[in-house]
Formats: structure tokens, sequence, C-alpha cells
């Protein structure tokens, strides 16, 4: 297999070799310097020309293969998508690396913006058969999702296309973030196949599939039918993802993101952050929908424990308590007595949203761990309407409380068996770690698809209680309380079906379902590859 080639929606991996021909002048003796065999290192100035050579001949980013050597290794291409993708496709690449399998080993090559170079550190030292190639990162765009993914395409493509078409041995294959809906059409005008990688599971990717192909509006109650997806369901037009909630057929901005969309129905193959025994039903809609059978569910996908350095305790940002603390206070506490309370890395709650979750959780008695975030950031709450925890409110749950301001280990927090249940926004990620950790999960979903993911939880799987739906319907203290203290019972019927599912996303992962899919993806790779068939 060739080289696989993985893109995230917030920067891009690529090696690469040469420059187009240009006339002779000193920059062209420059790059024919550094194109020659011999120079294997540049010390340079950081000049945007300079750097845009030395990209060109491979000398930034991943090595360049031996010219000497006939063997061509499998090369798949990963850019890293929007940033609630980048562990979870890290992940992937990692699993990829070390998935056991005959012939040619894969080289990975991961895209990947200045900003974020850090996050690959820990899967570099784990081995060298992942390259990144770091792209420069756009200028910041007027809010919203489509002007900020134009900026990146406008940016990144030129350079990409520059890249692959100059490399000695492009990728096989473009593993790419669902936001990045145009490399479809850079991989297809390639010769490759582009694979999306999905942020969010079967259900709520069939949810987002059918939004933007079929343009559904809500009817007279306000409500949007599903009525093509198993069981027909049907959401309120509030809970569906606010970009798509904007669009306005004709507006050049819209209309290229819906073309990106339908791009991701288009694309050559699915890899979904998901198992069989979740969503079989979704996945089987997935394929009859796509018309094939190249949707490959190979999650859960997360760090395994004991995985040293790209281990679920050492990612993440600063923190006000270390993971050390956290689990040591964890430690001195019953099995099944926490609740966790998490908004994931984008949410802030507003300040009559932190107030009562406060309250909720001083009168309720019960053992909890709260991450509270201080940013408002590309979160969910009106600009300077930020909660804050309210004063004195540690002192007062001293003992049994624990804040923590700023990043949680969280995949390690929800593996403790101290922690019983998990109140969350609902973001997949958070969806998926909960569930493979058992716990029951307690749902306050705030904006995208994570109104989506509660429906799942509560009304499909049975392993969720509602709790609250974003600033529209707020717990009351009291209401939220006595939750609170359910959700710990041991003979809860969703604590029951939490550890079913929990069960099987470990077997899933360990030799079942999710093993053979991800070992039938390489092969698919393997067999595109050297068939050299188009099948886009």
């Amino acid at each position: 297999m060739g080289e696989l080639a993985m893109i995230q929606s917030s920067g891009d991996n690529f090696p690469t070799r040469g420059l187009s021909p240009a006339p002779e002048t000193k920059g062209t003796k420059r790059v024919a310097i550094l194109r020659h065999y011999a120079v294997n290192g540049f010390l340079t100035h950081c000049g945007w020309n300079l750097i845009l050579k030395a990209i060109g001949v491979g000398m930034l980013g991943p090595a360049r293969p031996d010219r000497s050597s006939s063997h061509v290794r499998p090369h798949p291409h990963v850019p890293l998508p929007h940033r609630r993708s980048h562990h979870p496709l890290l992940d992937l690449a990692h699993k990829l690396l070390h998935l056991p399998r005959p012939g040619a080993a894969v080289t990975v090559t991961v895209v990947v913006t200045p900003e974020n170079l850090h996050l690959l550190d820990p899967f570099l030292a784990s081995s060298s058969s992942l390259q990144p190639l770091v792209l420069p990162s756009p200028e910041p765009p007027a809010a919203g999702a489509p002007r900020a993914l134009r900026a990146l395409r406008e940016l990144h493509l030129p350079l990409l296309s520059q890249w692959f078409e100059s490399h000695p041995s492009p990728p096989c294959a473009v593993v790419s973030d669902f936001f990045l809906g145009w490399t479809h059409r850079f991989a297809r005008d390639r010769g490759v196949p582009r694979v999306v990688f999905s942020p969010t599971g079967a259900f709520g990717l069939s949810v987002i599939f059918a939004l933007w192909r079929d343009l559904l509006r809500p009817d007279e109650e306000s409500t949007v039918l599903l009525a093509k997806l198993p069981d027909r369901p049907r959401f309120p037009w509030s809970h569906l993802p606010p970009v798509y909630r904007i669009y306005e057929a004709g507006d050049p901005e819209m209309e290229r993101y819906r073309e990106d969309a339908i791009g991701n129905l288009e694309s050559w193959g699915i890899v979904v952050n998901s198992f069989d025994g979740l969503e079989r039903a979704y996945l089987d809609h997935l394929r009859k929908e796509l018309g094939h059978d190249r949707v490959w569910a190979v999650g859960p996908i997360l760090p395994a424990e004991g995985d040293g350095s790209a281990g679920p305790v050492n990612r993440g940002g600063p923190s006000s308590v270390s993971a050390s603390e956290v689990l040591t206070w964890l430690d001195a506490c019953p099995g099944g007595s926490v609740v966790y309370v998490c908004f994931g890395s984008r949410a802030v709650l507003n300040q009559r949203q932190m107030d009562e979750l406060a309250a909720g959780l001083e009168r309720s008695g019960v053992r909890f761990i709260l991450c509270a975030r201080q940013s408002s950031r590309g979160g969910h709450v009106a600009a300077g309407d930020i909660g804050a925890v309210p004063e004195d409110f540690e002192a007062r749950v001293a003992g049994r409380g624990l804040v923590i301001r700023g990043w949680a280990p969280q995949v390690t927090i929800l593996r403790h068996r101290a922690v019983g249940a998990f109140l969350t926004h609902c973001g997949w990620n958070s969806t998926l770690e909960g569930l493979s950790a058992g716990a029951v999960m307690l749902t306050w979903p705030m904006g995208a698809e994570q109104f989506v993911n509660a429906k799942l939880l509560v009304d499909k799987l049975g392993v969720g209680i509602r709790v609250g739906e974003g600033s529209e319907k707020i717990p009351e203290a009291e209401e939220l309380a006595r939750v609170l203290a359910e959700s710990l019972r041991g003979d809860l019927p969703q604590r029951v079906r939490a550890k079913e599912i929990s069960g099987a996303a470990q077997d899933a992962i360990n030799g079942g379902s999710s093993d053979k899919d991800l070992c039938d993806f390489m092969t698919c790779m393997d067999e595109q590859r050297r068939s050299k068939i188009q099948t886009f």
C-alpha cells in the first residue's frame, strides 16, 4: 500500500518534493541545491518564498523517501479536521500504523497548522512512519463556519496541490474530516480515493446527510421529520445544527458549504467513529443511501490505557488541577459514587445555567467533579454572558466536590471505578467516552449535532436521562439535585444498559466488529491501489 494522507479542517500534513521549474535565477539555484540528495537540512531566516521552496522539496515536514530505493511504502494522507476531531483522527492514524498486517508497512502523513503541531508530539515519539506537514493558518475570518472553512480551503488547496503533484510517491488515499468536503474533489482530480472521517456517529451523520441533501424545512409545528431514516425520527427545528438553520438558497457561502456536504456523500468511503453493536441500523442505512458497502465502523477510537505519552492522561491544555491530583481524589471515593460534569472543550455556560448547576450539585449531596470552562471562545453563550462558579461554592462542597478550571483528563476520569454518571453536552467524543466507560449519561446538549446525540442516548439506547436543553430548558436546581442523586442508584435501568453497551464497546475493539472493519478498510486501500480502478 502507498502513503495515506490524513487531513483535518484546522491543519494538514503532506510529504513534498519539487516545485514547478522556473527561469534560471538565484532562487532556482537554491531549489536545485535543496533538491540535491546530499542536502538533509536547511537553516533559514524563514522568508515565505524559501519556506515554500523547502516544503516543495520535502525539507520541511516529512522526510523525503530514499531516492535510491525502489520500494514504495503504503502512504495514506490525513488532514487534521475540525478541532473536535483532532484526537480521534490522530488516534485512528496511530491504530493504522500499529495494525498487524502482511505486506508493506504504512506511512501516514498528517497535515497540520502550526498551533496544532504539538498534538502530534506523543504520536511522533511512538512511530517513525507518522509524518507531519505543517501548513500555515489562515487569517481569522468573520464569524461563521462557512467563511472559516472557505479561508482554510483557499489557503491550503494550492499548497496541497503543489505538494501532491511533485511528490515521488504520492498518497494512495486521502482521509479527511467531514468539514473538508472539498478534499473529495481534490482527491478525485488526482485519481485517489477520498475517505470521509466522521466526527459524529452514524445516526448524527445520517441526519446531517438527509438535511443537506433534501433541504428539509420545518412544518407548522416547527419540527422536521426525517422520513427516510430508521424509525422516522422527528426533531424540533431549534435542535438542528445552527449552520443548517441559517442556510439561504443562493447565498454563495452557504451554497459552497452545501456543495462540500454533498461531496461527503459522493466520496469513495466513510470511516465512522462508532461500532456495530451501538448503531447497526444507522450504519446499514448509510450503506443503503450511499449505494455501496464502503462504510467502516472502527470505534470507539480512544487512547489505550497504559499507552505511554499518547495515552489519555497526557493530552489536553492547561488545568488548575493536575491529573495525579484528580486520580488521588477519585481513589478516596467509593465505587460508582461520583458524578462527572463537563460540557466539552467549546461550550461555556451562561450565568443562569451555571447558577442552577452549582445549586443543584450543592443540594444533591452527591460527590462530583465539575469541569468549568473560563473562556467563551467558540462557545454557545452570548458575548459577555460567561457563567462563573459562584463565590464560596467550593468551600461549601469541600470534601465531596472537586472543581477543575480548564482542561480535565476526561477519559481517565470516566474510566475510574468511582465515576457512576456523566452530565454531558453530548458531543460525540464525550458520548463515546462515557458509553465506553459504562456511565449513566445525563444529557444537556448545547448546539451542533448534540441534540441528535442526546436523542440517541435517551430514546434509542436507553442509557440517558434528559437534564436540560441548551439555554431554552435550563433545569431548576431542585429537580437537577433529584436527578443527580437518582443517577447513582445501582439498580437504575439506565445503568444496567450502560454496562451492556460498555461491554459491547470493549468487544468491538478487542477482536470484534471494529477491528474487523479496520482491517477490511486497509485491505480495500491495498486493493484500490493495486487495481487503479476509479470508483468515484
